[in-house]
């Protein structure tokens, strides 16, 4: 079954070179058509277009179809070309002619952006949660180990102190920037597109604000034009936010990579989180951090493929489009399995005390000795050829007592306020707007 079929024969192998995976990514979406379709067909009514026994045979046929996907039970048959057809079919089998005039006043063009939008919202929620769980885990390692001192670089060479508190605790407030980038995701999201229809509104008279009232959305792409040219645009914010947090991650997974080597030695983790080797019986390899590290560069490169897609494309639908979901759906999945793998490994984390005993590290404290002598009075160049005179002659001999109290230091990370931020960032979303909106709609 086609929505647009008019009696032709379309090509067999045009046909599968073209609907590719929609089936299957379709399944994704099948709750969230329920949700569109139970809007739509409320302010159909309303306007005068739908009777309202009609009404109540529709909504009660898609609430039954919506449990049925809940519990499993709903499929898109083969020779049914994607999730709207499959529902209308539905409807129509199990009800005549009233199924069919569900599509009133709408497109399969707008009918995929509301899905979307209402899937994005259900993603990006997820995301939120699971980047705070492992918000607070890092948090929580940066407070138990703030006085546990670790070596700091650059250039990959020994630099200044540093500790395992800050490099926790650096994690979980990068984790509040990518917060900041899926906030701005969802407010793109966050707009009805519903009646657009094919991008150029309809002849009906159409009530789009009160669908938008019904979805729970705070507003609408209100040009239909512009609402249609959101299809590609909101998948690449999406996929900027996700890259975001995937950076975080990869960032994190080569620290742990290089830090449980035996030349670092910093942390170790569980022998049950290692892997071991065919040939040398030592190896306790950290399998899971290098492929969460594989992974996030994958979705790090989310955008960059979308936006090849969107590329070039006039104003208007294009079936180039839909490979967009090809791309984004799965990643999306796959963006909530590093989160929650990263949360399971992190937790696990061991460190190691007195690392800059070492002899090794002595030169780590270079600038605390010249800063204890700017401190007694001489001017900074003056300490610093001072000390490097005496590295140079072999006299230098540092004391290793910390004094950082500035915020965001060793003695002071600033925890507190870094949670503070990341709360705020959080009151950007409005997920119970969208909850409450959609359990009155299956009510």
């Amino acid at each position: 079954m086609k929505l647009w079929d008019k009696g032709q024969e379309t090509d067999q192998l045009l046909e599968t070179f073209t609907v590719g995976l929609d089936r299957e990514l379709d399944m994704y979406l099948a709750p969230y058509d329920i949700l569109g379709s139970l809007a739509h067909i409320q302010m159909l009514t309303k306007v005068g277009l739908l009777e309202k026994d009609e009404w109540k045979e529709l909504s009660n046929e898609l609430k039954d179809i919506y449990k049925e996907i809940e519990e499993g039970l709903f499929d898109i048959q083969d020779g049914i070309e994607d999730v709207h057809s499959q529902v209308e079919f539905n409807l129509t089998k199990r009800l005549g002619d009233v199924g069919k005039k569900i599509h009133s006043g709408r497109s399969r063009n707008d009918q995929v952006l509301v899905d979307l939008k209402l899937f994005f919202v259900d993603v990006i929620h997820e995301i939120q949660k699971e980047t705070e769980s492992l918000f607070d885990i890092l948090q929580e390692k940066s407070e138990q180990h703030r006085e546990t001192l670790l070596p700091g670089y650059t250039h990959t060479q020994v630099a200044m102190p540093s500790s395992f508190g800050l490099w926790f605790g650096a994690y979980a407030e990068s984790l509040v920037e990518d917060i900041y980038m899926l906030a701005a995701a969802y407010k793109v999201v966050d707009q009805n597109p519903l009646g657009s229809a094919a991008g150029y509104g309809s002849s009906f008279p159409l009530d789009r604000e009160y669908t938008t009232e019904l979805l729970g959305f705070s507003t609408m792409a209100y040009n239909v034009v512009h609402a249609q040219m959101g299809r590609g645009k909101t998948e690449r914010l999406l996929g900027y936010a996700v890259a975001s947090l995937a950076s975080t991650l990869n960032k994190l997974a080569a620290d742990v990579c290089l830090y449980t080597s035996q030349n670092f030695g910093f942390i170790s983790l569980p022998d049950s989180l290692t892997t071991g080797s065919s040939i040398m019986p030592h190896k306790k390899n950290p399998d899971g951090f290098e492929i969460l590290r594989a992974r996030t560069n994958r979705l790090q490169a989310i955008p960059a493929q979308i936006g090849m897609i969107t590329t070039n494309l006039t104003s208007g639908y294009h079936r180039d489009l839909q490979l967009t979901k090809e791309i984004l759906l799965p990643a999306l999945q796959e963006c909530l399995e590093c989160l929650r793998m990263a949360q399971y490994m992190v937790k696990r984390i061991r460190v190691h005390e007195d690392l800059l005993e070492a002899d090794m590290y002595q030169y780590v404290f270079s600038v605390e000795v010249v800063n204890e002598l700017v401190l007694k009075g001489m001017s900074f160049r003056e300490a610093y050829k001072q000390i490097g005179k005496d590295i140079k002659e072999g006299s230098y001999s540092p004391s290793k007592t910390i004094k950082h109290t500035h915020a965001g230091s060793i003695g002071n990370p600033a925890n507190e306020e870094i949670k503070k931020k990341f709360q705020q960032a959080s009151l950007s979303f409005s997920f119970d707007r969208f909850q409450q909106a959609w359990r009155d709609l299956l009510a």
